[in-house]
């Protein structure tokens, strides 16, 4: 069968993804995958649109990747309407299981010869099934204790590693025909699904956060992880503790074993602020089948998945908190710059963001505090930040998407707080009184003198601007705010005419030259005539291509 040029013009590119050639990616295999995608989405009827358990039943025959899109989208309810969220949240747990002979063969994979001397026994029962991997009980031969085993299923890495390869190529054409001020970073959202994928299809990276996030919450009472057995684990399996508790959703089972749900909603978003602000290692996808309650304690289960903040980002999210709590734009300003990843200051609009944000704040500022949706609020910040030309790094959309993923989870717990209410009680109860007020009068001096220093500094400069005035040496540049883009269009239009009427003179010139010449020809047309025609009909290709993509 002959290949299908606009696919392997299409599907040609993005070897990059895979530099060492570890998922076996090449021209072939994309093309495979496209058709197989193509497939699903006929057989969907994807072009009738569908009703949100259609969507989830697409997603699930795509693929992992997809179910991990949707489980994205499932928090996602300014993106998507309600009724999609509520069904696409039923990826999190709905999973059909691997056979349990195909389980016992990967372990074989991994351990080989050594799988009896290491588990006496494997329950084929599994306790959870995922898009990624499903997990067992069983029992551990040298001790006889009880684990949980969290096998990968098998070629799941190469699938997934494939499919987002076909939509970092596709993303990447689309960028190219988006425009400037496109919402939404095509590439960036591949890029960071990517960056996931990497984290979460390695069980090594999950063993050294369970062995991290135990060591920093070891103090708190109520929170805590599965004991890890590193010495067992590997890229593909994880074992470690087996915990047996009631499921954080089944809120009937903890009031019937006497907890108190509001109790437990405030001390997980108090120990969740404690994540993202004091440790700046956090869970980023604490959503209900991640979380377990047993002897009082809440236990984190899945830890494939954690964002990290680096102090500087810390220090900086807790101004942001601050500022929204003033309701001042300019320091809501300065905190989200500090986040940016581009410190080019020419290519931000400075007065729109900070216009924008005083709007911003205007419009939560009638809102309760206990009334403030948050999540809603961030998407608002990144959206406005967005169209100011501000590209803030995946580690803010990571603590956004916690958030709102905790506050979903705990919506029952906390029906008359929210996140930013406990967050801004956290930080007044870890902050010291007496080095707030040193704080705060350090920086009234600093800015004492700036006034005085900036006073003196504006009397010597109106002295010296009168002195060139009385002279005639004054010159005034004046800069109209906004009136780039109209310019810039302007110059398009005047530089499509120019080539307009090249263009025309071409078509005419050699016309009128062919009517004259005696010369050689090309196909009845003399040789400086069928250049004129050519040149002419190019440009005309090339103005109406650059029209249409623009």
């Amino acid at each position: 069968m002959p290949s299908n040029t606009l696919v392997r013009h299409f599907f040609g590119q993005g070897t990059e993804l895979d530099p060492e050639d570890r998922f076996e990616l090449s021209r072939k295999t994309r093309s495979r995958g496209l058709r197989e995608i193509a497939s699903i989405l006929m057989k969907h009827h994807f072009l009738r649109g569908f009703t949100p358990v259609e969507f989830r039943t697409m997603l699930e025959d795509l693929g992992p990747s997809f179910v991990k899109i949707g489980q994205t989208l499932s928090t996602r309810s300014e993106i998507l309407p309600q009724a999609y969220c509520d069904e696409l949240a039923k990826l999190q747990t709905e999973c059909d299981p691997l056979p349990f002979e195909e389980v016992k063969k990967a372990l074989f994979g991994i351990y080989h010869d050594e799988e009896d001397h290491i588990f006496a026994k494997v329950y084929p029962e599994p306790l959870g099934s995922a898009s990624l991997a499903q997990v067992h009980k069983a029992q551990l031969a040298s001790t006889g204790e009880i684990v949980a085993i969290k096998v990968q299923r098998p070629g799941v890495r190469t699938t997934m590693a494939l499919d987002i390869d076909i939509m970092r190529i596709m993303a990447r054409r689309v960028q190219a025909f988006s425009s400037a001020d496109q919402m939404i970073d095509f590439s960036e959202v591949v890029e960071e699904l990517w960056r996931t994928f990497l984290q979460e299809t390695d069980f090594l990276i999950e063993a050294e956060n369970l062995q991290l996030f135990h060591q920093l919450n070891k103090d708190v009472a109520f929170i805590d992880c599965p004991r890890v057995y590193p010495e067992l684990c590997s890229e593909n399996c994880l074992v470690m503790e087996y915990i047996e508790g009631i499921p954080i959703s089944d809120h009937e089972a903890l009031l019937r074993k006497g907890y108190n749900l509001p109790e437990i909603g405030e001390k997980m978003l108090d120990n969740y602020a404690t994540q993202i602000l004091d440790h700046g290692f956090f869970h980023a996808d604490p959503h209900p089948g991640n979380i377990i309650v047993r002897d009082g304690k809440v236990v984190y289960i899945d830890l494939g998945i954690m964002g990290r903040l680096s102090p500087a980002e810390r220090g900086g999210f807790n101004t942001i908190i601050h500022a929204v709590g003033l309701q001042d734009p300019g320091k809501l300003k300065d905190a989200l710059l500090s986040f940016a990843v581009s410190r080019d200051n020419a290519a931000i609009d400075h007065p729109r963001l900070l216009a924008d944000l005083d709007l911003l704040l205007a419009t939560y500022a009638s809102c309760d505090l206990a009334d403030l949706d948050i999540g809603q609020f961030l998407a608002d910040v990144l959206a406005v930040t967005r169209v100011s030309k501000v590209t803030l790094p995946t580690s803010v959309a990571n603590v956004s998407r916690g958030i709102v993923t905790m506050e979903g989870t705990l919506a029952d717990f906390i029906a008359n707080d929210n996140i930013l209410s406990i967050i801004n009680s956290h930080i007044t109860r870890t902050s010291d009184p007496i080095e707030a007020v040193q704080d705060l009068l350090q920086d009234t001096l600093l800015e004492m003198r700036k006034a005085s220093e900036g006073a003196a500094q504006a009397a010597a400069y109106s002295g010296e601007a009168l002195r060139m005035l009385t002279r005639g040496q004054l010159k005034v540049n004046m800069e109209v705010l906004g009136s780039e883009e109209p310019i810039a269009g302007l110059s398009k239009i005047m530089n499509r005419l120019t080539i307009g009427i090249i263009i025309a003179g071409l078509f005419i010139g050699s016309a009128l030259y062919s009517q004259f010449s005696n010369e050689a020809t090309i196909w009845g047309v003399p040789v400086i005539s069928f250049f004129g025609f050519l040149g002419a009909f190019i440009l005309s290709v090339w103005v109406i291509v650059d029209i249409w993509r623009k």
